[in-house]
């Protein structure tokens, strides 16, 4: 049975096909099993400096199962991980994903070789993530929602401190939202094309 909404999403689909020059049919190659699937599990760690809100922390849990990254959570939480919006955010991939919750960054540090790359994310960055080439393995830092990252650690980490662009005179993203481009943009430079 046919409904109009799916009316609507077919005429839609015929509308973009039809203007796609034929010029730019080569420019998106066709999908592909190297492209179409990450491996079970990658080498990218993301850290939560201090999350407050569990939505956000749900959703990032979300991701991390889905793209195979491991999970520390950093500090004091603003809500216990039993809470019903990190429960609801992360659905049933809590099982798949146990986030590590240490005191200390040093704590997560301790975890990794030594020379495992670290990024720090923060909207008061100079330098953008489009200028980094991301090694396969590396540690992914992240401020809280409310507060951002400390200074110090923006400061101290001179061009591994890194920004998301946006247009001036927007703050900032949502925490998940931030974790997901940069994580995402991480993994596809590990991808050949």
């Amino acid at each position: 049975m046919s409904t109009s909404f799916d009316n609507h999403v077919s005429d839609n689909v015929e509308i973009a096909s039809m203007a796609m020059r034929p010029d730019e049919a080569s420019a998106y190659p066709a999908p592909s099993e190297s492209t179409a699937f990450l491996p079970s599990s990658s080498n990218m760690t993301i850290v939560l400096i201090e999350p407050q809100i569990p939505h956000n922390t749900g959703a990032i849990m979300r991701l991390a199962a889905c793209t195979g990254s491991t999970l520390f959570l950093v500090g004091s939480l603003g809500f216990t991980l039993d809470a019903k919006g990190v429960k609801r955010s992360a659905m049933d991939y809590d099982e798949v994903v146990q986030p590590q919750h240490v005191y200390s960054f040093d704590d997560v540090l301790a975890q990794h070789p030594q020379n495992t790359p670290v990024f720090f994310m923060s909207a008061k960055a100079k330098r953008s993530l489009w200028e980094v080439s991301f090694p396969p393995e590396c540690i992914l830092v992240f401020g809280s929602e409310t507060k951002g990252l400390p200074a110090h650690f923006v400061e101290r980490q001179g061009n591994k401190s890194l920004r998301i662009p946006m247009v001036q005179g927007v703050r900032s993203q949502n925490l998940a939202n931030s974790v997901g481009v940069v994580l995402y943009e991480a993994l596809r430079q590990q991808v050949p094309i």
